[in-house]
């Protein structure tokens, strides 16, 4: 089974993101680990990890990162079609042990993602009709 939590551990982390929406398959995928330094201003300064801006078609983004040292991040993934983008921003600790809330807020993004996409999808559908 498997599962998003904290990590409990530094060091090697192999990260793994599915899309649950088919839609999203053909639009980029962008990634970044930013410290937690509760702003987000000078995003290039606290950024640890960046993949770039890509076309995942398979529907699963794979990295790993090595976290050296125990702190707290934060992951922002960037999902950007012809029209639109979604931005997830999701906080996590590493070397912290404990569990965290993150399988709730990925959850409240991904449903709030996906009722987004289909109330475009009804409103584009509304106007090809009229």
């Amino acid at each position: 089974q498997e599962f998003c939590e904290d990590i409990p551990l530094i060091g090697r982390t192999v990260v793994a993101l599915d899309y649950i929406n088919e839609e999203l398959r053909p639009m980029t995928t962008e990634v970044k680990i930013i410290r937690d330094t509760g702003s987000e201003e000078n995003l290039d300064a606290i950024t640890i990890f960046h993949l770039p801006p890509q076309v995942y078609s398979n529907g699963s983004v794979t990295f790993e990162h090595g976290f050296p040292e125990a702190g707290k991040f934060v992951g922002l993934v960037t999902i950007r079609g012809e029209k639109e983008e979604y931005v997830s921003r999701f906080p996590f600790s590493v070397g912290a042990g404990g569990k965290s809330n993150l399988p709730y807020i990925i959850g409240v993004i991904v449903l709030a993602a996906v009722g987004a996409i289909f109330f475009m999808r009804s409103k584009k559908n509304k106007t090809v009709a009229a």
